[in-house]
């Protein structure tokens, strides 16, 4: 003899429920057109955003802190300038050669990995595009410390005065430290305003202590 479901049957009511719920409403992954949905993973920027956020961020900070360290106790516009411009080449080799040390580490590391899980051949290694570059990173590391370094060079060379020459310093590093900021959360997918209001702060406070214990150590006359 047949069974008769009853009208108010759980079983029933989930099972039409199922059948008629769109197949993108159950796993979320779908658009209507039934093609899966990509979700950007931004840890794939971490390497070169990496790199080149703080190549910026230290050319920055550190030519134009150098500058205003020299600018303490020194008023002429050559000093500022070549300090400057030592700092600017002296530390885009820096942060290349660093960069291109620690990434190949890296590297090293995770090929070392591969053999050992997988016994892959060495040109499948080196087609690999998930491995980290190591002159990748340099690149975008010394050309990201030069770039930054450019801005409070260029922000001084033009100004004879000396008062004015520091408080153009001092603002066109604001305003770099800002888009920077910006730009590296924009690309991290990051809060915009927290990120840009730390690197701010922070660009001032190493500009302010280098200055005051520059100031401080040229007036014992040492």
């Amino acid at each position: 003899m047949a069974t008769t479901r009853q009208p108010n049957d759980p079983q029933r009511s989930f099972n039409e429920t199922q059948e008629n719920t769109p197949k993108n409403d159950i796993e979320g992954q779908q658009t209507p057109e039934g093609l899966e949905i990509e979700v950007f993973d931004y840890s794939k920027r971490a390497q070169w955003l990496r790199a080149a956020v703080l190549g910026a961020n230290d050319g920055l900070l550190s030519t134009a802190s150098l500058m205003m360290g020299v600018g303490a106790v020194r008023t002429d516009i050559k000093s500022m300038i070549l300090s400057g411009i030592a700092g600017l080449v002296g530390g885009a080799c820096s942060m290349a050669i660093g960069e291109f040390v620690s990434v190949y580490s890296q590297y090293d590391i995770e090929v070392a990995q591969m053999k050992r899980e997988s016994r892959a051949t060495q040109t499948e290694l080196e087609d690999n595009k998930d491995l980290p570059n190591p002159l990748q990173a340099a690149a975008a590391s010394a050309s990201a410390f030069a770039a930054g370094a450019a801005v409070p060079l260029l922000g001084a060379a033009f100004i004879k005065d000396y008062h004015v020459r520091l408080g153009v310093v001092v603002g066109v590093v604001t305003f770099a430290l800002l888009g920077f900021g910006s730009f590296g959360a924009y690309l991290g997918g990051t809060p915009v305003v927290k990120s840009s209001l730390r690197i701010l702060i922070g660009g001032w406070l190493a500009m302010g202590i280098t200055f005051g214990l520059t100031k401080l150590i040229g007036s014992t006359g040492l």
